[in-house]
């Protein structure tokens, strides 16, 4: 990220992701997304009006809908780290990786907003 003419990065652990769309949990306890078809406000009024279905709908596995629980706008990344491998042990592994992709891949389809709340720090 370039602000100011000068390279920033985020520490992935120190930011608070917050939900920003609509979502049902299942029976078994698994989440389910409904991602709107369109956001376009043209597409939005013309269109999903007469769709049957306006939302996509997303069926999230155990891991994701336990960090999509903990997407409220206050738990830091770090925190679901920790709770994270507490609840899978072992099959959370690569925590990291996994859950920085799936972050990365809510965020990209608007499902998340990232909150910033540390200082950048330069590179």
């Amino acid at each position: 990220m370039r602000l100011h003419g000068k390279l920033k990065t985020l520490n992935l652990l120190e930011l608070r992701p917050l939900r920003n769309v609509d979502w049902e949990a299942t029976e078994d306890g698994r989440v389910v997304l409904l991602v709107p078809k369109f956001r376009h406000p043209f597409l939005v009024r013309w269109l999903v009006p007469i769709l049957a279905k306006p939302d996509l709908r997303v069926k999230l596995d155990a891991r994701g809908s336990f960090i999509w629980g903990l997407c409220d706008g206050s738990t830091p990344v770090r925190e679901m780290v920790r709770r994270l491998e507490e609840e899978f042990g072992d099959a959370a592994e690569p925590v990291y990786d996994r859950i920085g992709k799936f972050l990365r891949k809510l965020e990209r389809e608007e499902c998340v907003v990232i909150e910033k709340t540390q200082k950048m720090s330069e590179r």
